[in-house]
């Protein structure tokens, strides 16, 4: 409850607080943050790889942070195009190109084969670091979404009673003093 000398935030408040409004386009801002905390934490392992084992074990990590950096990428970009465009079929685009991606991966993969100087501990350990990196960010960025459940907006030119609810009326209270539970 606010105090006299702290109003709440009303029309006579000479500085109002105005509502905000949805996250306009959230999927590059999302895929900023999660690339920066995969990518930071891809950096401080690969020099640690390098410092603990050989360089080739730092591109090893970065190696493999890049991998999972491209493919949750990727999806990012398309939410983004396509949440433009077509918001509602989104959802779909991720689980085709979900589908595309993991078999394009291993296709890629598999083509190019296991450089000699790839470390596959270490390649596996920046992969996995960049993975958890990631949805953590990924789910902290979501979680912070605004995502509105109702238009608050009137429609234009809609009559206003279209726009003003029902009011609802009230169930009737019984009036007998008998218990119903009587007798059993």
């Amino acid at each position: 409850m606010p105090r006299p000398e702290h109003r709440a935030n009303g029309t006579d408040s000479p500085h109002p607080v105005t509502a905000s409004g949805a996250t306009e386009s959230p999927w590059l801002g999302i895929l900023a943050r999660s690339a920066a905390a995969g990518g930071g934490l891809a950096v401080v392992l690969a020099v640690a790889a390098a410092l603990a084992t050989s360089p080739s074990a730092g591109l090893s990590v970065l190696g493999g942070a890049g991998l999972v950096i491209a493919f949750f990428g990727i999806s990012l970009l398309i939410g983004h195009f396509a949440g433009r465009t077509n918001p509602s079929g989104a959802l779909g685009l991720f689980a085709v190109t979900y589908a595309i991606k993991v078999v394009g991966f291993a296709a890629v993969l598999f083509l190019l084969g296991t450089p000699g100087w790839l470390d596959r501990t270490w390649f596996f350990t920046g992969a996995l670091a960049t993975v958890i990196a990631w949805q953590v960010a990924e789910v902290l960025a979501f979680s912070r979404l605004r995502t509105p459940l109702y238009d608050d907006a009137p429609v234009a030119g809609a009559p206003t009673s279209a726009v003003t609810p029902a009011t609802p009326t009230p169930m009737p209270v019984p009036t007998s003093s008998a218990d119903p539970m009587k007798g059993r």
